[in-house]
């Protein structure tokens, strides 16, 4: 009994692993608030998106062979039934094809960029084909078996021959092709520059996060494991994968987000008053309109300052709300919102008035929602407005320095040591590196968002490490 004993103790001192991971794995759920406009709903493009066959293919013409299709035949040298010329080929309408045998078609591509491209010929059943672009295979779908796809290069302004074989008789001359190689897309930076190679898993597929959670409100209701969800990326991607290597507890990224909102209007915290400058009255929060003339009665409109306040709270309300249903295997757990990141500031740039308040708006806004989701002291991380960089339009340039200042313990003493801002101006990348010149929306660069995701979640683990 006594020898018993002495092991019992033994055990208990040498193994403790049993009693440690049971404390781990009931652990609440680490919730992370993302929010904002339209670039932290994201467009940083994953490829650039494909398009229609259009007028790059030239000189197509059909020819039908007899019976069907036979894989030892070689349909260059066989002898056609007819062979005759296509009216289109491509577009938005299948293409009338003769039938009445093995169906094939053949002319020319000519790019109008250079690049690596994928073909993804047919529809529906039409993409039971096997297509060549200057003699090299670059699709096989046989029935019932995947599509097979190679890459081609090819040189713009240089006209390649192609050869669609179909191997059933459902032929209708519809496909898409895209560009993989576009610059600034996520798939060129990761598939073809090798870069963030944790976005791959084994088989070359964007991989899944099954420890980091994502649930979209408001403009982007995807939910699921954090991944590559879409065409376009969001800072969420870069965040979610520094907080999750972070915790060891699972994590939940709840993002409520909406283009085209101002903080100084449709995101106006409570607590946020009437103030005038230079002649205009500016609303306080639930007045309407935005502004009205300094001693004039204003017209209310069919809209009200924090109209876009009051849609993310009660948004994320209703998630937490309803947590233990939407995540049954974390009932145990529970949850605790662990903090806050902020990107925005497009629209109030054109306002002078919401330019002047941004920096107490942004306060009140990080008040507010500590008071309402009961997480005094949660850590908030704001990413700056970075809009050409270094050479920021001086309206944009006034919302960086409000955006910088409330994490400044000079300026805001009570707010520095759980408010961080990160400057993101070095991650802007010029349209002739990026898929689109479309600067307000940072020209869709993919490295640009997940980069501003990634600063954003190491500015939150220096928070709660106290770096």
């Amino acid at each position: 009994m006594r020898l018993f004993t002495v092991f019992a103790l033994l055990a208990l001192i040498t193994c403790p692993s049993s009693a440690s991971s049971e404390s781990a794995d009931t652990k609440p759920v680490k919730v992370y608030i993302l929010s904002g406009q339209s670039n932290m709903v994201g467009m940083g493009d994953v490829s650039g998106g494909s398009s229609r066959w259009g007028n790059e293919f030239t000189d197509v013409v059909v020819s039908v062979y007899e019976g069907e299709y036979d894989p030892n035949a070689d349909y260059g040298k066989k002898k056609a039934l007819l062979t005759q010329p296509l009216e289109s080929f491509g577009g938005v309408h299948p293409t009338p094809f003769p039938g009445g045998g093995t169906q094939v078609a053949r002319g020319f591509v000519t790019p109008r960029a250079d690049g690596v491209y994928e073909f993804r010929p047919g529809y529906g059943d039409s993409q039971h084909c096997i297509m060549l672009v200057g003699g090299q295979e670059v699709h096989r779908k046989e029935p019932g078996k995947p599509a097979v796809k190679d890459l081609i290069k090819l040189k713009a302004g240089e006209k390649v021959s192609f050869e669609v074989i179909y191997l059933t008789p459902n032929a209708n001359g519809l496909g898409w092709w895209l560009r993989t190689d576009i610059p600034g897309t996520l798939q060129t930076l990761v598939k073809a520059q090798g870069k963030l190679p944790h976005l791959l898993d084994d088989d070359g597929n964007w991989a899944s996060r099954t420890d980091v959670l994502y649930k979209g409100v408001v403009s982007d209701t995807w939910h699921g494991p954090l991944t590559v969800k879409d065409s376009s990326i969001g800072p969420e991607l870069g965040f979610g994968h520094v907080l999750g290597n972070f915790h060891d507890e699972p994590v939940l990224l709840i993002k409520a987000s909406i283009g085209n909102r101002s903080l100084g209007w449709d995101i106006l915290p409570p607590g946020s008053e009437r103030y005038t400058l230079n002649g205009k009255v500016y609303a306080g929060y639930k007045d309407s309109p935005a502004a009205w003339d300094e001693g004039t009665k204003p017209e209310p409109i069919n809209w009200y300052a924090g109209k876009t306040y009051d849609r993310f709270t009660e948004s994320i309300r209703e998630v937490l709300k309803n947590f233990n249903t939407l995540y049954p295997q974390f009932k145990e757990r529970g949850y605790e919102v662990a903090g806050f990141a902020w990107w925005q500031g497009h629209k109030d740039g054109g306002s002078e008035g919401h330019i002047a308040n941004y920096e107490q708006n942004l306060i009140r806004l990080i008040q507010a929602w500590r008071k309402e989701f009961d997480a005094a002291d949660a850590p908030w991380v704001i990413a700056t407005v970075g809009f050409e960089g270094k050479k920021m339009p001086e309206n944009y340039l006034k919302i960086l320095e409000a955006q910088l200042a409330v994490g400044d313990p000079a300026r805001n003493p009570d707010l520095a040591k759980g408010v961080r801002s990160v400057d993101i101006r070095e991650l802007w990348r010029g349209p002739d590196e990026s898929p689109k010149a479309q600067g307000y929306h940072y020209n869709r660069n993919a490295e640009t968002y997940y980069l501003v995701g990634e600063y954003l979640g190491k500015a939150m683990v220096d928070l709660k490490t106290g770096k």
